[in-house]
């Protein structure tokens, strides 16, 4: 199945794109891990069934050299022992965060005191920020039925630029 629109290829598309792009920029060069951002992303992607994120995200971590454990164990994080605690406490953030309709009261006091223990404010800010961008990027995919699959590492960052 053909993604139903192309946001690349269209002129108001490619331009938002960019911007939203420009956002990401910023999130990378915040200072905290690529490594971490993509675990954040890839573990948002699989909760919002976004195919395309979930792939590319996959790859990028493999791309950087994450080993294929960590890659595969994302989905099962709490169940694992591959992950460090402030990786886990972004984790429970980014599954918090995503999951907004689905919880009540959203994020919680006790993730976010995980979170401040393990990050700075600056650190907690980008977080926060990393998680609402995948959202939106999640929602981008399933809207435009975008399949994984095909993405190369770097693509992201060639957009941006």
């Amino acid at each position: 199945m053909e993604p139903r629109i192309n946001l690349y290829a269209n002129a108001v598309g490619a331009k938002l794109g960019k911007r939203f792009a420009s956002v990401g920029v910023a999130v990378q060069q915040s200072g905290l891990p690529k490594s971490l951002l993509e675990l954040v992303e890839l573990r948002a992607s699989q909760i919002n069934g976004c195919g395309f994120c979930a792939d590319a995200h996959t790859k990028e971590l493999a791309a950087a050299g994450e080993p294929a454990v960590r890659i595969n164990l994302v989905a099962t994080w709490r169940e694992s022992t591959v992950f460090t605690e402030p990786e886990q406490a972004a984790l429970a953030l980014t599954e918090e965060g995503t999951r907004l309709a689905d919880a009540s009261p959203g994020v919680s006091d006790e993730t976010w005191s995980l979170v401040r223990k393990h990050y700075d404010e600056d650190e907690a800010a980008a977080l926060v920020y990393a998680i609402a961008l995948i959202n939106a990027a999640n929602r981008l995919g399933v809207i435009t039925k975008t399949k994984g699959g095909s993405y190369e590492p770097g693509t992201f960052e060639k957009i941006a630029n």
